[in-house]
């Protein structure tokens, strides 16, 4: 199944704290609509001593997932947000293209 945002793809936050920031989805869940960007939507997480995570105990500042309809396709030939398209080659295959600039993103 094609999916419109993959892992490694830039992507622009819509909605939210974040408005507007770009980041590197680092994984993507699709049944749960998610994926976690990079450098975006942290939060902090207080632990006690001798927890696991951290033995002395803290603050951890930690990436969380964002829904996928937060998040809008950076096309990396012309650099602005887009939807994708399919598009299906003469092999078979479908490939995303960009609803703006129509060049292949994959």
């Amino acid at each position: 199944m094609a999916y419109k945002i993959r892992k490694g793809d830039q992507v622009t936050v819509l909605s939210g704290r974040e408005r507007g920031k770009k980041g590197k989805v680092i994984k993507v869940d699709h049944k749960k609509e998610k994926a976690l960007v990079e450098k975006i939507n942290f939060q902090t997480r207080h632990l006690r001593p001798g927890h696991p995570m951290a033995p002395q105990g803290g603050r951890i500042e930690r990436e969380t997932p964002i829904r996928l309809d937060n998040l809008a396709l950076v096309c990396p030939k012309c650099n602005k947000t887009t939807r994708p398209r399919f598009k299906k080659l003469d092999s078979g295959s479908r490939v995303r293209v960009c609803g703006k600039c129509e060049e292949h993103i994959d």
